[in-house]
């Protein structure tokens, strides 16, 4: 990730977190669908949604990325207002919804720009590919397969 290249980004906020994921593994941004509890699934999964036909299991991406709960007012929480981004993980082969307080913006940025990072505080750093700067804020790009693929397998 940090090659001269230019990476497209989507910038979201959880919580205080403003997280990234590569353009390319976002499928879809939706508001808030109200998903269906699976019975004896981890917490960290709100359920499943039904999109167009096909059923999306929804993780909250407060509860993945360790975040506070955020209050009943004000974001994402469980049946709070906030964004569904769909992603695909496992090289394509599953799409997944992830909950966010707010979707930021779509940035390009130069590979240049990205800097590796082993320890931030708040957030493991084995779900960290990088660490960005743009217009002074700071961001974490995550490993959407590290994050993610292990909720599949639990």
């Amino acid at each position: 990730m940090s090659d001269a290249g230019v990476v497209r980004l989507l910038l979201f906020r959880v919580g205080s977190l403003v997280c990234a994921a590569e353009a390319e593994r976002v499928r879809e941004i939706l508001p808030r669908l109200q998903p269906t509890r699976i019975p004896g699934a981890p917490p960290v999964v709100a359920g499943v949604v039904n999109v167009r036909g096909t059923l999306v299991t929804v993780v909250e991406g407060w509860r993945a990325l360790r975040q506070p709960e955020p209050s009943a007012d004000g974001g994402g929480g469980e049946g709070g207002s906030g964004t569904t981004v769909l992603l695909e993980v496992g090289g394509g082969k599953k799409v997944l919804g992830f909950t966010v307080d707010e979707v930021v913006d779509l940035v390009s940025v130069g590979g240049e720009a990205l800097e590796r990072r082993q320890a931030l505080p708040g957030i493991d750093p084995t779900l960290v590919r990088a660490v960005g700067r743009l217009a002074g804020q700071l961001f974490v790009v995550l490993d959407t397969d590290a994050l993610l693929t292990p909720i599949l397998s639990s």
